[in-house]
């Protein structure tokens, strides 16, 4: 069940909405806050029709989230891999030895934007009336995280091919619509808000164009209203309705590049932008196209997320994180109680081990997971795993992401490692053996 927010919560949102607003001079501006799968508050301030919960704005880069989700469906369907070079797919482009992972993660080396005129301003049209060459591909692969538009456009074209429809069709038929998103299009339909641009210097604005980007659609042509806007948050917050399952959607928040740019901790996973802001951990993704200016942004450890749509062109003061900064003060969230639950493994095999003279300790975790990792005041590595049926353990996190754990009775043999529950112990296999003198 949805609640709303506290009467004094709501008024502190208000508040800060409305500031954000103001200062920023925004000719209109809504947000609103998602938790239990719904909008729990949400306002219009400025020039915003009512209900303001159902006007149409422009999502900008929000679109890459939702072309992401659209080729990890693929990826799903065992129609491709992440590993997979671009050429497989997308046959005759000077990007065709980067792979799918790296496109999605802004890790390809692709150019920032497509060759010809500023494509948010200009009409768009095929793949091949962008005529690509060897020029918009400005960096090595995996060198370095470089936010890439054309990288996007690129996708989506793999998407429209995969499934022999436009993006736009695929995208509405498989993610949209499935999540309720009824009134997100790639063009605005209904009642939907004018682009504008506010002047630097005087209190006037001038109208920003509109039109369909063609291949570059799939990098920021979606509009939505900010209910549909929410959903998308609950969405990331876990509540996939099938379109993907739990265990993607996390892969995606997992960071792959990292933006040095940022002033903060800054990151993108495979379609999503991952931040650390005031200790906090928020997946999502912000937009921007000229006219307009978007957010939405959720924090998983706490299950609330944030959404924000204005149309102006830039200036727009940090909404965001404030919101979630607010109700997680106000109304903090009440976690669900411990229960015992059952070891997956037999219970002498827990508790201390050594890796050389240095302590861990494996644990048991709910959901029938390990933890390896150092004693608690000490640092070192840690990670946890999940069990594989042959018996080996798989790592899914920290440094041991990927690597195979295996448990015998007296040691753990871990990618290499091996740890012995007395320090050097001289009977397990410890690489390289144990000096006969012993501890002197």
């Amino acid at each position: 069940m949805v609640e709303p927010v506290l009467p004094a919560t709501a008024r502190t949102l208000l508040a800060r909405t409305a500031r954000v607003q103001r200062d920023s001079r925004a000719p209109s501006l809504l947000a609103g806050v998602v938790r239990d799968g719904g909008l729990v508050w949400s306002t219009g301030r400025g020039d915003v029709a009512e209900p303001h919960t159902d006007v149409q704005y422009r999502l900008g880069s929000i679109s890459k989230t939702v072309t992401a989700v659209a080729v990890l469906r693929l990826r799903d369907e065992g129609r491709l891999g992440l590993d997979d070079p671009l050429e497989q797919h997308v046959p005759g482009t000077p990007l065709g030895g980067r792979t799918v992972g790296q496109l999605l993660s802004h890790l390809a080396g692709a150019g920032s934007e497509s060759p010809g005129g500023w494509w948010e301003r200009v009409p768009g049209g095929s793949l091949a009336e962008l005529q690509l060459t060897g020029d918009d591909v400005v960096l090595g692969a995996a060198r370095r995280f470089h936010y890439s538009n054309l990288g996007f456009g690129l996708l989506g074209e793999l998407v429209a091919r995969h499934r022999g429809r436009p993006w736009a069709d695929v995208v509405r038929d498989e993610v949209l619509e499935p999540l309720g998103m009824t009134r997100t299009d790639p063009r605005p339909t209904g009642r939907a808000a004018q682009g504008t641009a506010v002047h630097p210097w005087a209190d006037v604005v001038l109208p920003e164009p509109e039109h369909d980007a063609g291949v570059m659609a799939a990098a920021g042509q979606l509009w939505a209203t900010l209910a549909d806007l929410g959903r998308f948050a609950a969405f990331l917050l876990g509540d996939t309705g099938d379109v993907l399952s739990a265990a993607t959607l996390e892969e995606m928040t997992v960071p792959a590049g990292v933006d040095s740019s940022a002033p903060g901790w800054s990151s993108y996973g495979l379609g999503l932008q991952v931040l650390r802001v005031d200790g906090q951990v928020l997946v999502g993704h912000g937009g921007s196209m000229p006219g307009f200016l978007a957010g939405v942004f959720v924090d998983r450890a706490e299950q609330i997320g944030a959404v924000q749509l204005a149309n102006t062109t830039s200036g727009l003061d940090p909404l965001v994180p404030g919101l979630l900064a607010d109700v997680r003060a106000a109304e903090p969230r009440v976690v669900e109680a411990w229960t015992p639950s059952p070891s997956p493994v037999p219970l002498e095999l827990l508790g201390v081990w050594f890796w050389g003279p240095a302590p861990y300790v494996l644990r048991a975790q709910a959901g029938g997971l390990l933890h390896l990792g150092p004693l608690p005041g000490r640092t070192g590595r840690a990670s946890r795993f999940t069990a594989r049926d042959d018996g080996t353990w798989l790592g899914l996190d920290g440094y041991y992401a990927g690597e195979t754990l295996r448990i015998a009775p007296d040691h753990l043999d871990l990618a290499t490692f091996i740890l012995t529950r007395t320090p050097y112990d001289p009977e397990a296999p410890v690489p390289g053996g144990v000096d006969e003198r012993g501890w002197s």
